[in-house]
């Protein structure tokens, strides 16, 4: 009787979630945790499937087998993320590595470093509102696109990839950057703008609902870019080498399981996280970042890597001064996880 109270408080456990919170370590996987257990709090940027690798170390137990009871908030913007970080509501963030240089050159005593990338492609998608087989960047000139936030990855992004292609983004089109993030697609079912850079599951819905067309993927025409990275504030890794390392060891874990499995089998792990999405568009949108190599064989942020980063931030006008790489950058938890 005391074993099957206990496995249904277990089963509770798991499906709560809260206003975006969801209590997900030790809910799944076969991981046994440790008797310290370190209780985390992990704010992502957006609670996406291009983020596969991180909901597969949750699903699979990955971070309950270093010990961690994980509480992953969504904070819906980096800008959002950041703030939590800096405010003590979350230890650790997920989100686009450009937020800590904004933080950093903003003068933050306590400013917040990177030791994880997750991704090396762009995630988002240029959705058209009509088939184009044959479609190139220069069919945006003239166009109303439904970008993304001033300042954040995927808008600087679009406008790097235009800008490669000849095209200025002020000038020879127009971005809206007015919709709040989440709610592009719903504007361009309604009849907003030509084309529309959407994330998954974004642009796969407006394809299955007849209300657009993927046109071209960010990710492989701009190339390798730090997409999104994990970060803490250099105060609190000082302090917690060893719970950096414990998360970071779990998070190559989940990478280690995307390089070695199928898309099908990834997106029935993760399918917990997402039960408002059917296991037959799971698995498209899954194979569509699988295929263009959207994730990184290790979490190591090369400088490299960095250096385009910045240049990035540049060519928007968004870069007010060059912070060092080994000020804002720490590999030595990537490296040591990689050789596990």
């Amino acid at each position: 009787m005391k074993k099957h109270l206990f496995r249904f408080f277990t089963m509770l456990v798991c499906m709560i979630t809260v206003l975006g919170i969801s209590i997900v370590s030790g809910c799944s996987g076969t991981g046994k945790a440790k008797h310290d257990s370190i209780k985390l709090t992990l704010n992502e940027v957006a609670h996406s499937i291009f983020y596969a690798p991180m909901y597969v170390a949750i699903q699979e137990g990955y971070f309950q087998e270093e010990g961690i009871v994980l509480t992953l908030v969504t904070g819906f913007g980096a800008d959002k993320t950041m703030t939590a970080v800096l405010s003590g509501e979350a230890e650790i963030g997920f989100m686009g590595p450009e937020t800590t240089v904004y933080t950093y050159n903003e003068g933050a005593k306590d400013y917040v470093v990177n030791f994880a990338q997750l991704t090396q492609r762009a995630g988002n998608f240029l959705v058209a509102r009509e088939e184009t087989p044959d479609f190139t960047w220069t069919d945006l000139k003239g166009k109303e696109v439904l970008g993304g936030r001033k300042g954040g990855m995927p808008e600087m992004i679009f406008e790097y990839i235009l800008r490669q292609n000849g095209i200025d983004p002020q000038t020879d089109l127009t971005i809206d950057q007015s919709i709040d993030f989440g709610s592009t697609a719903a504007a361009f079912s309604g009849g907003k703008g030509d084309f529309s850079v959407e994330f998954e599951p974004g642009a796969t819905s407006l394809e299955l609902e007849g209300n657009g067309y993927v046109a071209a993927s960010l990710g492989i025409d701009s190339g390798y870019v730090p997409y999104t990275a994990f970060s803490a504030k250099a105060e609190y890794m000082k302090k917690n080498p060893d719970v950096i390392q414990k998360f970071t060891n779990a998070l190559q874990k989940g990478l280690n399981y995307v390089q070695n499995h199928t898309p099908e089998e990834i997106a029935e792990v993760i399918a917990p996280q997402f039960k408002e999405t059917d296991s037959e568009t799971l698995t498209t949108i899954v194979t569509r970042y699988y295929e263009q190599d959207t994730w990184k064989e290790d979490l190591i942020f090369e400088e490299s890597s960095y250096e385009l980063l910045l240049d990035i931030l540049s060519d928007s006008e968004e870069l007010s001064a060059e912070p060092p790489y080994k000020n804002l950058v720490d590999t030595s938890f990537a490296e040591k996880a990689a050789k596990k």
